[in-house]
């Protein structure tokens, strides 16, 4: 049976999985705002933005771990609780904001020209976007609880680990 970790490898552990966490949620937080402000979504490029924030406090954090300052690891575990409320805000939202109308106006002469080659006409498309809209934003909430909050999880039980590393009792 292999030993438990030292806590100086623990908290080595703990850094580069926030440095990683922190940095890929900043590229693709920060493109993503880009992006939808280049497409005029104001919206969502505010959330983008807010993700992006996440990201750099957990970037923060991993930076504060790295200067053998305690302070960083409730950084991190704030980040992850702080992105997690932001992406399931977001989220429920979206999936109380399901309008078929709204759906059906964006349909294009040439969409449904394509649904009636195929023999099926936008009634019998409804329901199937509906079914990916509502799977598309539980799905994105599952996983943001499962990914979110087990990183809080996993950097929250490494406490102890850490004070000991960085020379505590």
């Amino acid at each position: 049976m292999k030993p438990p970790p030292l806590p100086a490898e623990t908290l080595r552990r703990v850094i580069k999985i926030a440095r990683l966490d922190g940095l890929s949620v900043i590229v693709v937080a920060g493109l993503s705002a880009l992006l939808a402000a280049a497409m005029g979504d104001l919206v969502s490029a505010i959330v983008a933005l807010l993700v992006t924030a996440a990201g750099c406090g957990e970037w923060h954090g991993a930076k504060l771990l790295r200067r053998r300052d305690i302070r960083g690891l409730d950084w991190l575990v704030r980040s992850q609780l702080y992105l997690l409320s932001v992406i399931l805000s977001y989220a429920i939202t979206r999936l109380a904001s399901y309008d078929p109308e709204y759906v059906r106006s964006l349909v294009t002469p040439e969409m449904n020209q394509i649904f009636q080659q195929a023999g099926m006409n936008l009634d019998d498309i409804m329901p199937l976007v509906r079914t990916a809209f509502y799977a598309t934003y539980g799905t994105l909430a599952v996983v943001t609880l499962i990914y979110q909050g087990g990183l809080a999880f996993y950097y929250r039980r490494r406490a102890a680990i850490i004070h000991t590393a960085l020379g505590g009792e």
